[in-house]
């Protein structure tokens, strides 16, 4: 019997002077203290003895840069799984954390009609099934060791709530998945054994700006110019 490790791993912090929803645009990537976040994990990991054979990221800037210190520490070419991109969401691109308000504009009503499927992005159902195929796919490829998986806030909670049998739909500010945090799925051959939540880098949680920090000591992000 193999026994198999699978980290899903949230990205660092992003430079995001503008509050804006980013979701899957290109062009966001991570702010110096998440490259500080992405290295503090991979020296946790390194110095701890994790057995990492694989890095595995999403295509999103700020994920790949997320993975490459790991990827450095135990000298492994990280490659690219589309299937733990961020979710896609109808707001992408709104600067939602500069006026809530403008989310109750009339032109937005129409994707409020179901917020468990949820109606405003891609269904949770649907999430959760790519994850599940990265995540099996990853037990192959690191079969008896660990992997390192790069994605997002929210398809890594969502697999959380999946695997430990809640409700998919649910309170983003009750996501216990900070920056930089690892959610690790523990397996014997397929069947899955153990989940653990852990923060490498919770001592740099309080410097950070996060657009939907969760339960995490990361501040809500708003545009710089309301700092002022």
């Amino acid at each position: 019997m193999a026994r198999t490790t699978i980290h899903l791993m949230r990205h660092g912090e992003v430079y995001n002077p503008q509050g804006v929803l980013y979701g899957r645009m290109p062009g966001y990537h991570l702010s110096a203290l998440g490259d500080q976040m992405a290295q503090t994990v991979a020296e946790a990991l390194h110095s701890r003895g994790h057995d990492i054979t694989h890095v595995i990221t999403s295509p999103l800037e700020r994920a790949q840069e997320t993975g490459a210190p790991t990827a450095k520490a135990y000298g492994l070419t990280p490659t690219i799984d589309e299937r733990l991109i961020e979710a896609d969401n109808h707001f992408e691109g709104v600067p939602v954390n500069r006026n809530r308000w403008v989310l109750a504009h009339p032109e937005h009503w129409r994707y409020y009609i179901n917020p468990l499927r949820p109606s405003w992005g891609e269904p949770y159902v649907d999430l959760v099934a790519r994850m599940s195929a990265a995540v099996r796919d990853a037990i192959d490829d690191a079969e008896g060791h660990e992997a390192l998986l790069v994605s997002h806030q929210l398809p890594v909670w969502s697999m959380r709530l999946f695997v430990e049998g809640r409700p998919l739909a649910h309170d983003p500010r009750k996501r216990q998945c900070s920056l930089a945090s690892l959610t690790s799925l523990t397996f014997d051959d397929r069947t899955l054994v153990g989940m653990s939540y852990w923060e490498p880098a919770a001592h740099l949680l309080g410097q950070a700006a996060d657009m939907v920090p969760g339960t995490s000591a990361a501040a809500e992000a708003v545009p710089y110019e309301e700092l002022d």
